[in-house]
């Protein structure tokens, strides 16, 4: 099986499982349209690269990958809230995400607003309510708050809005990514072994593959903004240059942001090099590298 069928495996996996997260629920009730607003979001498509990534490092760990489903969608649902927020009017102001109309466009701001709220929350409940033995699951719960909090998502975010449309340094542009967008990642990656059982040495290879690929990412997001189309990307493209926002390809260029990239991919390559089945996380690691979306 070559990569792209490994990962459209593991990704059919993960869309299997979220479409059973929301879809029994309705009743008729009073909060049905908060249900479609969340759901609306959640299986609004995209590369799934965060839930993918949690159960292939619980595989490299040899883990049960069905066992790992709901700390997959746990991830996702985070990932997901963090969108909405981040769409909306009083931050990015988008009108499009993953190619169609973003959750407020839709269903309004205030309904955008509890469907994040609502996914975080169901976030922590897929994990507290599988399977898992208790450990693990307090593991994976206390990850996915590192990764959400103050010193996570949040915090990147707050960073963004209160100084990203100034000319920052690279050290608190470093800062301010490695909390909005490489949290998350790492957090995936962390879940992954934890929710396998494996030791710290393994989740320590996890958390620098994950912060090598998160830091990778937003490097080539940046490029992405400036040189992608709207098709390609799925979301509005430039906002970082008519924002007058401070980016990894102001400060450095087409050219060496390339660079960094490649030797980033390297890093998180190499850091999981001694994992029992490194293959597919390396490809992955080369695939995100090159991605146009």
């Amino acid at each position: 099986m070559d990569f792209q069928q490994e990962y459209d495996l593991l990704k059919g996996q993960v869309e299997k499982a979220l479409a059973k997260c929301f879809g029994q629920e309705r009743h008729g009730g009073s909060f049905d349209g908060l249900l479609d607003a969340m759901e609306y979001s959640l299986m609004a498509g995209g590369k799934r690269l965060r839930p993918v990534l949690t159960l292939a490092l619980c595989r490299a760990c040899g883990g049960d990958v069905e066992s790992a489903l709901s700390v997959a969608c746990a991830v996702e649902m985070l990932h997901t809230y963090s969108l909405i927020h981040d769409d909306l009017p009083c931050m990015d102001n988008d009108d499009l995400r993953r190619g169609k109309p973003t959750c407020h466009k839709v269903y309004g701001e205030c309904s955008a607003v509890l469907a994040g709220d609502g996914l975080q929350a169901e976030a922590f409940g897929a994990i507290l309510r599988c399977g898992l033995p208790v450990e693990r699951r307090a593991a994976c719960a206390q990850a996915l708050a590192d990764a959400a909090g103050v010193d996570g998502i949040c915090g990147g975010q707050f960073m963004d809005m209160n100084g990203g449309e100034t000319d920052i340094s690279e050290k608190v542009l470093t800062e301010m990514q490695s909390r909005k967008t490489g949290s998350l990642l790492i957090a995936a990656c962390r879940m992954g072994v934890m929710a396998a059982g494996g030791p710290k040495e393994l989740e320590a290879a996890a958390v620098q593959y994950g912060a090598c690929l998160g830091a990778a990412f937003q490097i080539r997001d940046d490029m992405l903004d400036e040189f992608a189309t709207v098709e390609e990307l799925g979301k509005p493209i430039g906002s970082d240059a008519s924002n007058g926002k401070t980016t990894f390809l102001t400060l450095h260029g087409r050219e060496t942001c390339a660079q960094m990239v490649d030797r980033l991919t390297k890093a998180a390559k190499e850091a999981v090099e001694k994992l029992p089945d490194p293959e597919f996380l390396q490809a992955l690691a080369d695939a995100m590298a090159v991605r146009n979306n």
